[in-house]
């Protein structure tokens, strides 16, 4: 996350600590393995992210799922899913999270990370 942003969403966390300490642990408890894997609900995330269209999102749960180890396969599955909910725009946004899926590969992280889903790692980091 930019330095900038990190220093607004630590500002703005100290200002509102329950809610989005609330928004933290429910992070935490939906996206951990239970019943379902986490894999699979960070592809379902997502899926969603590319029906609303909102890049970040799609950007932190492609790296979050391939933190937990998808396959290039199971990720083509969720994004022809996609494709079929939203037709030719699911299309541009499924390419866009390929795309992000193979530059996580080839370089370990995405490279522009800004957006409404960066303090996910910084966040979960120091467990707050």
């Amino acid at each position: 996350m930019p330095s900038h942003q990190h220093s607004a969403f630590a500002g703005f966390r100290r200002l509102s600590p329950k809610v989005t300490g609330a928004l933290l642990r429910m992070r935490q408890e939906t996206y951990r393995d239970g019943a379902v894997p986490a894999k699979y609900k960070l592809l379902t995330a997502m899926a969603i992210s590319i029906a609303i269209r909102c890049e970040p999102c799609i950007q932190a749960y492609v790296q979050m799922a391939v933190d937990k180890g998808i396959s290039q396969q199971e990720l083509v599955e969720f994004l022809e899913v996609a494709m079929t909910m939203q037709g030719c725009p699911g299309e541009e946004w499924a390419l866009k999270a390929y795309a992000l899926y193979k530059e996580c590969l080839d370089h370990g992280s995405p490279s522009t990370t800004s957006g409404c889903c960066d303090h996910r790692t910084t966040t979960q980091a120091d467990g707050r």
